[in-house]
Order: C-alpha cells, then structure tokens, then sequence
C-alpha cells in the first residue's frame, strides 16, 4: 500500500508544479489583457486630449490673425492716422448712434399718430433695451473681471 501511496504522491507532486504554471500563465495573460486594455484607453485619451489643444491652438491663432487685420497701420501723417484711428474706433458707436435714432425716430412718429405712450411701448422694446443695456455694461464689466 506504501508504494501506491508513494506513486500517488510522486504522480501528484509533478501534476502540482503544472497545474500552478497554468494557473500563473492564465493570471499573467488577464494582467496582459488588463495592461493593454489601460493603454489603449490611456492612448484613445491622449489622443482626444491632443485634438483638443490642436483645436485650442487653431483658436488662438485665428484670434491672432482677426486681430491683427484689425489693427490699423500708421502711415506717419497726423492727421491721417487721427483719422484712421478714430474711423476704426468709432464704427461700434456710430452703428449703435445711428440704430438707436433711427428708433427712436419712428418711435417718435408712432407717438404723434397714437398719442399715449403706453400703446406704443411694448415689451419687444423693453427687451431690445435690456439687451442693448446688458451687452454694453455688461462687456466692460467681464473685461474688468478678466482683466484680474
């Protein structure tokens, strides 16, 4: 009976050493599958996040570019470049002069064919001037802000 029990055990202990290298290689290759897995996660994100500053960039240059069409050249004469300054910085305000007498001329009009105010204030023109008011304070006040 000893010798079975040997040959058993003997037969077992060489079966053991197998049996735990196919359980190591089967761990190893999960790890393996986990490792890759991460990776191309990690890359599929990195390359997203690279898309995302190359649009950044692309961006800014643009920015650059619009801004620097928009800045005027000096020709060195005074009275030019006077002129040429207050041209390129008074276009804003003289669309925004002449929009608003252009309102409320007809607004004027309105008011001498009806003759109550109330009729001729509607709340279209209450939200033409709460936006009107809204972007001009409100864009000095967002320039400050940024500005710190």
């Amino acid at each position: 009976m000893l010798p079975i029990i040997g040959a058993v055990v003997g037969f077992l202990g060489s079966v053991v050493p197998q049996a735990m290298k196919l359980y190591q290689d089967k761990k190893d290759k999960e790890h393996e599958l986990k490792l890759l897995d991460l990776q191309m996660k990690a890359q599929a994100q990195g390359f997203t996040q690279r898309l995302e500053e190359i649009n950044v960039q692309a961006d800014v240059e643009e920015s650059k570019a619009l801004y620097k069409h928009a800045e005027v050249t000096l020709s060195g004469v005074k009275w030019v470049d006077a002129a040429l300054t207050f041209l390129t910085s008074s276009v804003r305000p003289i669309i925004t002069y002449s929009f608003f007498g252009l309102y409320a001329w007809v607004k004027i009009a309105m008011y001498q064919r009806e003759g109550d105010i109330v009729k001729i204030w509607t709340e279209y023109d209450l939200a033409l001037f709460s936006t009107i008011i809204a972007f001009w304070f409100g864009s000095r006040s967002m320039q400050r802000f940024f500005k710190k």
